[in-house]
């Protein structure tokens, strides 16, 4: 008969572990409840640990010492796919637990997923999946867990759990697109920035030994360019370390509050770039608010889940300071106006769905809107920095270029001479 580690808390509060035999996981946990004790973990023992000790009343029975499980989380693209199948297997009517002990065994894998097996134990303990998925708020955010226990309130969890694949869907592909449009400029400026290194450091130096020889008076560019290559060469390291150094010192200054309200507010200040940033923070914001509000999760809530996600603390501000004044009972158009931070286009959207009685399909209006904004102005963006990374990289080598060879022009005539 299989065997089972488990670890309980008894009536008195005490924690015990040890091991049990039962027909299967269901059957051991009920073995624990019915003497008295509250299972806290019940896994599968290793077979190959020895013999297992029955389990008997009055906890009369061999206990042995097991191991905290490897904490698991999930990335995001993790989460979404696990969202999407469990929304599939409750959709074809199978139970919260048994769908989860599905997903735990996915892949045939010889150990459950510790993640999933671990909301799979929650469920068999009595907890609701949202007060599960509270457990673990590194892999599941505000957001998901109140859409969750808004499905649970409206006994549509399976669609709820579809809103929920929508929608990260959409905030992925908002995503994707700004990455995607900085991989090419990325690479025009890597590759640039390598030919100007190994310039400096081979190529300019060897040039510098043959104009010595020559002993000729080389020209002002060449002089800066050969004095800067030696630089390079021999405190390179140095400069690399201080480079180092600043970039740390900024990471933690960033990392503070008052770095990040910086950052982010000349993020929105800055030409071309503050487009972009503006675009994705409203889009996600609308998108976001609306999916909340459609799925009946409080006007509070839901803007103080949309100010953790944000992502920029200037518009995380100004959304504590509407829900504020929204506490005392005006709408949520007016706060975001009075800000003077969030445009009047959505304000007045706002104003609108809330006269007509439908903010979340305003809000829907205003997050699709936006994103199209968002795709033009990445399209802005990469049309103006290509062209100006290929003039900067192409500029810098042709200076490279010219000051080599105005040294050469300069040391023949000479030797012509």
């Amino acid at each position: 008969m299989p065997r089972f580690a488990y670890t309980a808390r008894t009536r008195s509060g005490d924690k015990t572990e040890g091991v049990l035999e039962a027909a299967d996981r269901r059957a051991a946990l009920l073995a624990l409840q019915a003497s008295g004790a509250v299972p806290v973990s019940v896994t599968e023992a290793d077979a190959a640990a020895g013999p297992a000790a029955p389990h008997r009343a009055g906890w009369r029975h061999s206990f042995r010492f097991t191991p905290p499980a490897r904490k698991a989380r999930f990335t995001s693209a993790e989460m979404l796919v696990f969202t999407r199948e469990l929304a599939d297997l409750l959709a074809s009517g199978m139970k919260l637990s048994q769908a989860l002990g599905t997903l735990a065994r996915r892949g045939g894998d010889a150990e459950p997923h510790p993640l999933i097996a671990a909301l799979r134990d929650a469920i068999n303990r009595g907890l609701s999946l949202s007060a599960a998925l509270e457990e673990h708020p590194d892999s599941f955010p505000g957001f998901f867990v109140s859409m969750i226990q808004a499905g649970e309130a409206s006994g549509a969890q399976a669609e709820v759990l579809q809103r929920l694949v929508h929608h990260y869907e959409r905030i992925q592909e908002v995503k994707e697109k700004v990455v995607m449009a900085l991989v090419y400029p990325l690479i025009v400026l890597l590759m640039g920035a390598g030919t100007l290194v190994f310039s400096m450091v081979f190529v300019i130096p060897r040039f510098a030994m043959i104009f010595e020889e020559l002993e000729g008076t080389l020209p002002l560019p060449t002089r800066l360019l050969i004095g800067f290559s030696l630089i390079c060469k021999n405190y390179g390291l140095v400069l690399l370390a201080l480079a180092g150094l600043a970039g740390l010192l900024a990471r933690q200054y960033l990392a503070t509050e008052k770095g990040r309200l910086a950052w982010h507010r000349a993020q929105l200040r800055l030409p071309v770039i503050r487009s972009i940033v503006q675009a994705s923070a409203f889009a996600q914001f609308a998108r976001t608010l609306s999916t909340l509000l459609a799925n009946g999760v409080p006007v509070l809530q839901s803007l103080a889940i949309v100010e953790r996600i944000i992502g920029n603390a200037v518009l995380a501000a100004e959304i504590r300071n509407a829900r504020d004044r929204v506490t005392d009972g005006t709408t949520i158009s007016r706060p975001l106006a009075a800000g003077g931070v969030f445009p009047p286009m959505i304000t007045d959207m706002l104003a609108v769905g809330e006269q007509t009685g439908d903010v979340a399909g305003s809000l829907l209006h205003i997050a699709n809107r936006y994103e199209n904004e968002l795709d033009r102005s990445i399209k802005i963006f990469t049309s103006l920095l290509e062209p100006i990374l290929i003039v900067a990289i192409a500029a810098l080598v042709g200076f490279v270029a010219i000051s080599m060879l105005l040294a050469v022009f300069e040391m023949t005539t000479g030797l012509g001479a």
